[in-house]
């Protein structure tokens, strides 16, 4: 069974950072697409940031230059290097792991990530 357990969120003020981590079991990413969304009170879930297995990047509009998704295959783990958060920023978080062309597509619990003074 394939799990993905997250951590690292938090209370942060205006231009602070923060890094989550997303560390899976049950099967190994390398042979994953991972994602981290955000779903804010009100709003449907959004993309953030995605890795392929080769290791391409890709980010939303509101946060690149901001964000950075980073894996690591020795540890199964995946991160969101998240600086200069705004207020705007302030969601749940979740991380994703989808097997492209199989029903493979898995999701962390959510991690609550709060940017406020």
């Amino acid at each position: 069974q394939v799990q993905l357990v997250e951590s690292g969120g938090g209370l942060v003020q205006p231009g602070g950072s923060l890094r989550l981590s997303c560390a899976v079991s049950g099967s190994i990413i390398s042979i994953y697409y991972m994602g981290w969304y955000r779903q804010a009170p009100g709003k449907e879930r959004e993309l953030v940031a995605r890795i392929t297995r080769g290791g391409s990047t890709g980010y939303a509009d509101s946060v690149k230059g901001r964000f950075t998704i980073s894996r690591d295959n020795a540890k199964n783990t995946v991160y969101l290097q998240m600086n200069s958060l705004k207020p705007e920023d302030t969601a749940v978080y979740y991380c994703n792991a989808d097997r492209i062309g199989t029903n493979d597509d898995y999701w962390g619990q959510g991690n609550q990530v709060t940017v406020s003074s």
